[in-house]
């Protein structure tokens, strides 16, 4: 019996911390990529001391990201019983407590801000940044109307930000405005994808989704898109050291055309991250992207 019991100990324990992972949606994390972004088109990717600094720039931005994450599924407990796909995450399905991802999050939250500190106290305090940020965004901007999905863009470029800082290269405007149209463009389509679910019948959706209409989500879709393809087009005209990048821009325009092929026909615009990690062609396209960003920004 004794030893039944320490089994069954066991394996609650390692239940509960596979929850306390799981709700911070390790899948999402392929958005503090953009770290990198600055390391990359800054001409220091092999610089091996600024790598090591991007590398651990990623996993605190993915610390930050996480537990805000958790903060956002304590709000939004009951909301996501109701959902037909969040109410399977750790908190609604009731795999842990509210009491125990309250005392996770404030642990690895200070932890997170100590080693950012030590790394770059800059840095540090654009992930608090971050963090108060999309916290106001679970508690009050998410119901505003165009502000939630400019709160999200925000999120991006606070990313890209701190990418910069911590290798000390000049922020780039053209980096700044890419992303924030391209996660506007995310952003919209998870609102276009939540506002098909409750056309289709659920009824735990955002409140917010009774300010956004299809036409209205089409119709900023539609510039921020153009802008996207725009935007890109242009640095790759004026911004860089090689007119060689304009040879990118298919890629680009691929990617973006593949996304809402995925969003329209496989109903996945509300997880993003699902389709970064799942859908071949796209990752495909991404990798040729960056390969040939590397080739053109370091050899040609």
């Amino acid at each position: 019996m004794e030893n039944l019991s320490a089994k069954l100990r066991y394996n609650n324990v390692v239940n509960t911390i596979k929850a306390l992972i799981r709700i911070m949606r390790p899948k999402q994390w392929t958005k503090n990529l953009i770290v990198f972004a600055a390391l990359l088109f800054s001409d220091n990717l092999f610089n091996m001391e600024l790598l090591k600094l991007s590398v651990s720039g990623f996993f605190l931005f993915c610390m930050f990201s996480g537990s805000v994450y958790v903060i956002n599924d304590i709000v939004d407990i009951e909301k996501d019983r109701k959902h037909p796909k969040k109410c399977k995450r750790p908190l609604p399905a009731g795999h842990i407590s509210v009491r125990q991802a309250l005392g996770f999050v404030i642990i690895i939250f200070s932890l997170t801000v100590l080693a950012s500190y030590r790394l770059n106290p800059l840095f540090s305090a654009i992930g608090i940044a971050y963090f108060i940020l999309v916290t106001f965004y679970s508690f009050y901007l998410k119901n505003v109307v165009i502000l939630d999905v400019m709160t999200i863009a925000l999120g991006f470029v606070l990313r890209a930000v701190g990418g910069t800082v911590l290798i000390h290269v000049k922020i780039s405007p053209w980096l700044l405005l890419c992303t924030i149209l391209l996660s506007m463009f995310l952003a919209l389509h998870k609102r276009k994808s939540e506002l098909e679910l409750v056309a289709n019948g659920n009824k735990g959706s955002r409140k917010i989704l009774e300010d956004y209409t299809p036409e209205l989500i089409n119709d900023m879709l539609h510039i921020v898109t153009s802008s996207t393809v725009m935007a890109y087009s242009l640095y790759t005209f004026t911004g860089t050291h090689s007119i060689y990048m304009m040879s990118t821009i298919p890629f680009v325009i691929y990617g973006i055309f593949r996304y809402q092929y995925i969003a329209h026909t496989k109903d996945m615009g509300e997880n993003p991250e699902l389709v970064l990690l799942n859908d071949i062609p796209l990752i495909v396209n991404i990798l040729l992207w960056v390969v040939s960003c590397i080739v053109i920004l370091y050899w040609l």
